[in-house]
């Protein structure tokens, strides 16, 4: 029984899964908004919203640890200097998921996930 196992695990082990959800923000942080399955945006959503919380803070220890969520420097700078500011005086919700219609080759529902 899948008793309190809240997250997706999308075919993949645990590093993959990281290094996926990684990939995915660093996407996001580049891009403004990506067009993704829905899964993959729900699950998304609380991984990038944590970053930008962090990155509101504007301090050296918490681009350290946005650095070690992410992997590298690719896209701390934006986070930090132009997405986090943004959301100075906002309480959550830095992200938008837009349901689109199913992709034609499997019929997964696909989703465009922004920031607001």
């Amino acid at each position: 029984m899948r008793h309190h196992v809240g997250n997706r695990k999308f075919g993949r082990q645990t590093d993959e899964r990281r290094a996926f959800m990684r990939s995915l923000a660093i996407a996001l942080i580049e891009n403004g908004k990506i067009k993704t399955t829905e899964a993959r945006a729900k699950e998304l959503r609380p991984f990038i919203e944590k970053l930008v919380t962090k990155g509101r803070k504007g301090t050296l220890a918490s681009r350290r640890l946005i650095i070690a969520r992410l992997g590298g420097e690719h896209g701390v700078k934006k986070l930090c200097d132009d997405i986090s500011p943004k959301y100075k005086d906002r309480k959550g919700g830095y992200t938008r998921i837009t349901k689109l219609p199913s992709r034609p080759g499997d019929a997964s529902s696909m989703a465009v996930i922004e920031f607001v």
